[in-house]
């Protein structure tokens, strides 16, 4: 047992290193090109492995990404950052798992790691879209086939740039060449898909209050909060055509033209001349609304979207009845109602789409409002009870595919950063810093049209990922060939089991 115990080592560290080098591609590192090396590590781990080691090392690559990436968790719930990563990072596992150890490995790996995302992405509670290898790619190369197919097919394509690494390591020039030719399609397709077409411009300025990040709602002044913004907003220069403000830096109890804050938002669009859209939190009796409100420039409120994607554990709790009894839930002490009708608001700067906060990480919300006729889309959010970037920064990079996909200017608002204007093409032309108070202005463009992403969603990247699986699978059990030995550095040999 002693013998082997250092081979053993080795594996679990190739494993961990792995998914440290997936972790690094991710912000804010944001190394892009090390996504690759890990998936190339993780497909040679896989090589003629029984069903158990696959699991096993699959999760461990997992844990290595997860763990670090996932630690925003924290600030919320220890205990449920713990069971999160362990979960997700099991869900790795199960990708590898679901890859066939010799003749089609290759052809599976993307496939299984793009359904498992996608399985991420949406469960449980609505799923959890952060950490993901398509965020680690916002600023590489790789970003624009998502405009086709969305961050699933970007999934797919550094899992396939991924694979095809593995290959040329090992001198497999055929399956290597192949990789290469289905990244270059994506990229080609990607190259001449629609991606809009201008119809104006619009002066805007994102308002961002400032103060210290690592603070809670329940620990914070609302009412100092909303009037860092009102001063922050004396900055808006003269004649901005739209206005943005954050989420929830109104926070105020019942509709919130009943309250004292109404009125002077009113009147702030009216000195300004301008189109303002708010953040507001109106609290309900035992519930509370999440909304972006938009007050005309003559001080009417024109329309309002209410949020849809909630924060579990955050703007509600899961089987709340059940945990009552035996966690502290005062950080959370009612849900927010959850919204209706599609992600977009009428303004008279033309219809807008609206992902509030946590929204932004998921694609079909971004989806949604575009697809509904929002020719911008914005991002107002909060993520001030966050210490230090790693949310914040992941948020930019959600910011920036999003944008990709739907072929619209994204403006994204926080009240303590990062606030930030993206380019239809996912370059960040302005960003604040953290903390600072300031205003974020530029000159941005309506979009109209449909990328592809838009008009076909996830179905197809899904239907087809579900049967390169299954043909990977028919390959292994009609052509099952001789398992092929990896490298010594990363032994491909079963590991040892207790009892040896």
């Amino acid at each position: 047992m002693d013998a082997r115990m250092p081979r053993s080592l080795l594996v679990t560290l190739a494993a961990l290193g792995a998914g440290l080098l997936v972790a690094a591609a991710l912000p804010p590192v944001g190394v892009w090109p090390l996504a690759v090396a890990g998936i190339a590590i993780l497909d040679r781990l896989l090589a003629g492995q029984g069903a158990a080691t696959r699991f096993r090392r699959g999760s461990l690559v997992g844990a290595g990404w997860l763990f670090p990436t996932l630690a925003w968790m924290v600030d919320m719930t220890l205990p449920g950052y713990v069971v999160a990563a362990t979960a997700y990072s099991a869900l790795v596992g199960l990708a590898a798992l679901a890859v066939p150890p010799g003749r089609g490995r290759r052809l599976a790996l993307p496939a299984a790691l793009t359904l498992v995302e996608a399985l991420r992405w949406a469960w449980p509670f609505g799923g959890v879209p952060l950490s993901t290898l398509a965020m680690g790619q916002a600023a590489g190369p790789l970003a624009a086939v998502v405009r086709v197919g969305g961050s699933l097919l970007l999934v797919a394509a550094v899992a396939t740039a991924g694979v095809a690494l593995s290959a040329a390591l090992e001198r497999r020039w055929r399956p290597a060449l192949a990789g290469l030719t289905v990244v270059a399609a994506l990229l080609a397709a990607a190259a001449v898909a629609p991606d809009g077409r201008g119809a104006g411009r619009l002066d805007v300025a994102l308002v961002q209050g400032g103060g210290p990040q690592g603070t809670r709602a329940s620990s914070t002044d609302e009412r100092q909060v909303f009037e860092r913004h009102l001063a922050a907003s004396r900055d808006v220069p003269p004649g901005t055509d739209l206005v943005v403000w954050p989420e929830n830096v109104v926070n105020v109890e019942g509709p919130v033209t009943e309250t004292r804050e109404g009125p002077e938002l009113a009147l702030l669009a009216r000195s300004l001349g301008t189109t303002l859209v708010a953040g507001v939190v109106e609290g309900d009796g035992d519930a509370f609304h999440n909304a972006a409100v938009v007050w005309a420039p003559d001080g009417t409120i024109v329309d309002r979207y209410e949020k849809v994607q909630r924060v579990p554990f955050g703007e509600y709790v899961p089987f709340r009845s059940l945990l009552d009894d035996l966690v502290d839930l005062s950080e959370v002490p009612r849900d927010a109602v959850v919204g209706a009708g599609p992600a977009v608001v009428d303004s008279p700067q033309g219809p807008l789409a609206v992902a509030i906060s946590w929204e932004i990480f998921f694609p079909r919300r971004g989806v949604d409002g575009v697809a509904n006729g929002g020719e911008l889309l914005l991002n107002p959010t909060n993520g001030s009870s966050y210490r230090g970037i790693l949310v914040q920064s992941q948020q930019i990079a959600s910011s920036r595919l999003r944008a990709i996909e739907t072929g619209r200017w994204v403006l994204q608002v926080a009240p303590t950063g990062f606030s930030a204007l993206v380019t239809p093409d996912g370059r960040v032309v302005a960003r604040s810093a953290v903390g600072e108070q300031t205003v974020v202005t530029g000159t941005v463009e309506r979009r109209t049209g449909r990328t592809l992403y838009v008009r076909w969603g996830d179905a197809p990247v899904l239907v087809l990922a579900a049967l390169a699986l299954g043909l990977a699978w028919a390959l292994a059990h009609h052509h099952p060939g001789a398992r092929r030995p990896a490298p010594a550095a990363v032994p491909a040999t079963p590991e040892p089991s207790p009892a040896d």
